[in-house]
């Protein structure tokens, strides 16, 4: 069984690990010897996120040998326990083809998820200055340019005619068949917008926007945000309502907007 005080370390880990990640990341950041290749599925990848992965990869080695490992660039790894309950998922640079663009809308995402579960979730962007992070019956907190941590909080707003939203792409939501929906959506809401990456889901927690949602996604793109939606009182699902990251979608919201918006998306 996991503890509340086992979470606590398990977040401290987490952190320092972002610590590691970002001294990486940022030193490649705009780097004119930054180099870039592409991957089988067409996505680009670059030795920043190599790099950022192995560091993350070689701490979660020495502080928790027992645990597993899924990540984008290395793939999953068992640790010494085979029938552990415990994996950590990392995503080394989410939104990749902005850091090789030199925009500063990309960051490490860290979770750990136990029995299926995220249950601990770190967010850090290192170029715009600012990290987000969650544990389990914890809260969920954010803190800018090294000031103290505030606690997140999602809004208030009930109604779609008051909502924003952040729907990513467009072509994602094409590709998926929801391209009806998501275009009646916007046109619902009161403001729309395609923010893009982790960013708008943190925004969902910060309460900055209210809804949040895209497909083609992998696990690692989206087990970190859930901790920290949920534990700033929103809602983290499937864009078919499905829990967990491990659907192919993602929808967030402040809570209260959920069911609505899930029944707006649903396929024709």
């Amino acid at each position: 069984m996991t503890t509340t005080d086992d979470l606590a370390a398990d977040l401290a880990l987490a952190l320092e690990l972002a610590d590691a990640a970002d001294a990486v990341s940022i030193d490649r950041f705009r780097a004119l010897d930054l180099q870039v290749s592409t991957k089988p599925d067409r996505t680009p990848v670059t030795d920043a996120d190599r790099a950022v992965e192995r560091v993350i990869r070689d701490g979660l080695g020495d502080a928790r040998p027992r645990d597993s490992i899924l990540g984008e660039e290395f793939g999953t790894a068992d640790g010494s326990d085979e029938d552990s309950r415990r994996q950590w998922i990392i995503d080394p640079i989410d939104g990749t083809a902005n850091f090789l663009r030199g925009v500063p809308i990309w960051g490490t995402l860290i979770a750990l998820a136990v029995e299926g579960r995220p249950v601990v979730g770190v967010v850090s962007a290192p170029a715009l200055g600012q990290r987000w992070w969650a544990a389990r019956d914890q809260g969920a907190y954010t803190s800018q340019h090294g000031q103290a941590a505030r606690r997140l909080a999602v809004s208030g707003v009930t109604e779609l005619a008051d909502a924003s939203l952040s729907y990513n792409s467009l072509p994602g939501w094409d590709d998926a068949g929801r391209l009806d929906q998501i275009v009646a959506l916007t046109r619902a809401v009161w403001r729309a917008r395609a923010i893009g990456d982790m960013w708008s889901y943190m925004l969902v927690a910060e309460g900055a926007i209210d809804i949040a949602g895209e497909f083609d996604l992998q696990p690692y793109d989206m087990a970190a945000l859930q901790p920290i939606v949920e534990e700033a009182g929103g809602r983290f699902t499937s864009v078919d309502g499905d829990d967990g990251p491990w659907h192919g979608s993602a929808l967030a919201t402040n809570g209260a907007l959920h069911d609505e918006v899930l029944q707006s998306l649903r396929s024709r």
